[in-house]
């Protein structure tokens, strides 16, 4: 029988002090290893356990060292976030004025690099140390909507008593991270935070939603890029003999000529001018465009020196809570690549089946359901146009000659955090090897 568990809904019609009460005795009876009155949040429950786990002391300052103004500068020039603060701060900073709080962004880090709003709040603010500079991560400050917010990559509100330091019981606080939709690298986090008494269950879909517009306007920005470069490349490409494509400098396809275009190519972190060897198209002559490159595929390049058979190992790196990547080495070279959170389960569950998994039980795997195998092979189709040589189907499977590498975190419950895969799931409970 399932247990009830916090409901922020319900608790906002509660009487203040009643609901204060009832999650200071949630906090204190979990801490203490006993059974609460009501669960705490799956959310709120996996990050104490984080805290447990790190020794972080409940009762310590959220006091940390800030970062000098000139540091502080050069993290703001060269976040793009600071291309959107319009934006954010159109959606939330006057909101939260009017409601008694004040909206903060970081960087991916959990540095705060802006913050606007009352200027009450914000005077009440710098007594918990939430002012710009300042760390925000749950390694530093315990439970809270930024750090929590970091750690399982979506959005969070934390109220009251849910924050682990006793210092933060009187906050309450929402926040959701934004993407760089290019390349779907975490730039930072949008937060909302102020007293307790300011609480609202809605305030989390506010700022998901301006964290959403943020992304959609740099979504936009990168389209007329790639229109910008498309009119460059495409006078080039039609001199170009044999197969040719532009790419931004994050490898979305401008233009193409001589072979079937794709959306996105992958390119390692060291792209360079010069000839370089891409899994998906073999050794390449590349040249630098205005805003991206021109790739020139060498169809005289020797079997060996085009990749055939040239990837040998594979280390798949889960070690981290929230940046997962694939590396691929071999005699032709290496590169590695960010995973999405949903290609991280897939190659995670492929590396503990060396066997191989059919589409029906990936999808078992992933969602429960078995039925869901149009997904699964969709999702693997992306995958494998970027890991070429090195994953094999009927079944899905890393290629027999490919040695695998698989780096989990130190605790099991550290496993990709924000997975709610089956398979996922038992294995931070331990029942998998």
């Amino acid at each position: 029988m399932n247990r009830a568990q916090v409901d922020l809904n319900r608790l906002a019609g509660m009487d203040a002090a009643k609901a204060t009460r009832l999650l200071h005795k949630v906090r204190e009876e979990t801490l203490a290893g006993r059974r609460p009155p009501v669960a705490p949040r799956p959310v709120i429950d996996a990050s104490w356990q984080r805290m447990f786990r790190l020794g972080l002391d409940p009762d310590q300052s959220t006091s940390s060292v800030l970062l000098q103004r000139d540091e502080l500068e050069e993290r703001r020039r060269s976040s793009v976030l600071g291309e959107v603060m319009r934006t954010l701060s159109a959606g939330l900073a006057g909101i939260a004025d009017a409601s008694m709080q004040i909206m903060v962004v970081t960087d991916e880090l959990g540095r705060v690099l802006w913050r606007e709003g009352n200027l009450a709040v914000m005077r009440q603010a710098n007594g918990i140390c939430l002012e710009e500079g300042a760390a925000w991560s749950e390694q530093t400050t315990g439970t809270n909507a930024v750090g929590t917010a970091l750690a399982m990559g979506k959005a969070v509100q934390v109220h009251s008593a849910e924050h682990y330091v006793h210092t933060l019981h009187n906050w309450t606080c929402a926040a959701a991270p934004v993407h760089d939709p290019r390349d779907q690298r975490l730039l930072g986090i949008v937060d909302v935070s102020g007293p307790a008494s300011s609480f609202h269950p809605a305030t989390l879909a506010l700022v998901g939603s301006v964290a959403q517009l943020a992304e959609a306007e740099m979504r936009d920005r990168h389209l007329r890029s790639i229109e910008r470069l498309r009119s460059v490349a495409a006078p080039i490409l039609c001199r170009v003999g044999g197969r040719a494509i532009a790419v931004d400098t994050h490898g979305w396809t401008a233009a193409v000529t001589g072979m079937a275009p794709v959306d996105r190519l992958p390119l390692p972190k060291s792209f360079r001018a010069g000839r370089v060897w891409l899994p998906s198209l073999g050794m390449c002559a590349v040249e630098p465009l205005p805003g991206g490159w021109l790739l020139r595929v060498q169809e005289d390049a020797r079997p060996a020196d085009a990749g055939s058979g040239a990837a040998s190992r594979v280390v798949l790196d889960l070690s981290r809570p929230r940046r997962w990547t694939v590396s691929v080495s071999g005699t032709a070279g290496s590169w590695s690549q960010e995973l999405s959170p949903r290609h991280a389960e897939l190659l995670y569950l492929l590396a503990l089946h060396p066997e191989g998994r059919t589409a029906a039980e990936l999808a078992q795997d992933v969602f429960g359901d078995r039925t869901r195998t149009v997904t699964v092979r969709a999702e693997l189709s992306r995958v494998r146009r970027n890991l070429a040589g090195v994953l094999a189907h009927r079944p899905y499977r890393f290629s027999e000659e490919v040695e695998v590498e698989l780096r989990r975190p130190d605790h099991p419950m550290d496993l990709l955090p924000q997975s709610t895969a089956p398979a996922v799931l038992a294995a931070r409970s331990g029942m998998t090897a």
